[in-house]
């Protein structure tokens, strides 16, 4: 697979973080003042920085597995006791909503950085000619 900078990964599960905090503050109205949308991001951002120090994910940032699947697991479920320690609800109906958009989101952009290595690679070996 492609050598994927760890500050690019990071960057990507941070969008991935933040795209669902907008969209679900959208859906609910809850205002995306730069405020707003900090305070129910916190929990999610410091439990993705914990799941990429748990798992040491800067060796192999792009890697599904085990790496993409842990830390989008600590992210999740780190995020939650945070969220209650807040004073915002988990539910389960939530869980359930950020387990999934954030799998989605944070293993997807893998599942494609993968496929796009793979097609790179069969591309490139089309074109080196056998000597002769």
């Amino acid at each position: 697979m492609r050598s994927y900078t760890p500050l690019l990964a990071l960057v990507a599960d941070l969008v991935c973080v933040l795209v669902f905090v907008v969209v679900g503050k959208t859906d609910h109205a809850t205002g995306l003042t730069p405020a707003a949308i900090a305070g129910t991001a916190w929990p999610f951002v410091a439990a993705l920085v914990a799941g990429w120090i748990a798992t040491l994910a800067w060796r192999s940032p792009a890697r599904i597995w085990p790496t993409g699947v842990f830390v989008w697991a600590v992210t999740v479920v780190g995020a939650m006791p945070l969220r209650l320690l807040t004073g915002e609800g988990a539910p389960l109906s939530f869980v359930l909503v950020t387990s999934l958009f954030l799998a989605a989101t944070m293993l997807g952009w893998r599942v494609v950085a993968l496929l796009v290595s793979r097609r790179r690679g069969r591309s490139s070996d089309r074109t080196v000619s056998p000597k002769a």
